[in-house]
């Protein structure tokens, strides 16, 4: 019969069978010196159980969560500090006007000073400015030639597209789906389901500020839906 050197058992796992107590690697072992002899002598049955880990060598679980904490406190600073940079990216800048609203800024990104302004936009002008959240917004003259004291936002119900002025149909009109505004910014053909939103128009020491408009929208009677 080949001799072959069995390995110690390990504490946590013991093998039994009719003639003793050994190791998994001696029982493997065993296993295949019956298949071997399998004409000679009947199989062994081999039983194996996990015995029970000594008590001094359980973990501590107070010790095992103070590493978590510490582990995850390691890897939330330098996510929070990687994320501000970007979160505050999607924050719109806030109000720079003295009195409270968003100055509009014209096509060089100047303040609009409303004299200047009325010097070279005569009445029924309809002139994109720069407005609240940085979206382009209508500044009106009425026909008084005076600045309206509403300004229209320029970007479409829809989908999204820059709906430009068109004076010969005194509409606004959106080149990207067909969809057409009134003068004031009304939709009257789909398929925008929205009138174009507005926001106030005040003018503080000369400046023209933009507003939030919170309340009813005049031109259909309804709670604002932009706000």
């Amino acid at each position: 019969m080949a001799a072959s050197t069995l390995s110690p058992a390990t504490p946590s796992q013991l093998c039994s069978s009719k003639n003793g107590v050994f190791s998994p690697s001696q029982a493997l072992m065993v296993k295949s010196t019956r298949t071997q002899l399998a004409g000679k002598e009947k199989s062994v049955k081999i039983t194996c159980q996990a015995t029970s880990i000594p008590a001094d060598r359980v973990p501590d679980m107070g010790k095992r969560e103070l590493m978590n904490l510490l582990l995850l406190g390691a890897l939330s600073l330098p996510s929070a500090v990687m994320l501000v940079p970007y979160g505050s990216f999607f924050v719109p800048p806030g109000s720079g006007g003295d009195g409270g609203g968003t100055p509009a800024k014209d096509a060089l990104g100047n303040d609009v000073i409303a004299a200047e302004w009325l010097k070279t936009h005569g009445p029924g002008d309809r002139t994109l400015t720069q407005g609240l959240k940085g979206d382009p917004t209508y500044l009106v003259v009425e026909s008084d030639k005076t600045l309206a004291t509403y300004g229209i936002n320029a970007v479409c119900t829809h989908l999204g597209c820059v709906v430009p002025w068109n004076k010969a149909e005194n509409k606004f009109l959106c080149p990207c789906h067909g969809s057409q505004y009134n003068f004031q910014g009304k939709v009257v053909r789909g398929p925008a389901p929205l009138s174009l939103a507005l926001a106030h128009a005040d003018i503080d020491e000369g400046k023209v500020l933009f507003v939030p408009w919170t309340e009813t929208d005049f031109r259909t009677g309804d709670a604002p839906w932009w706000s």
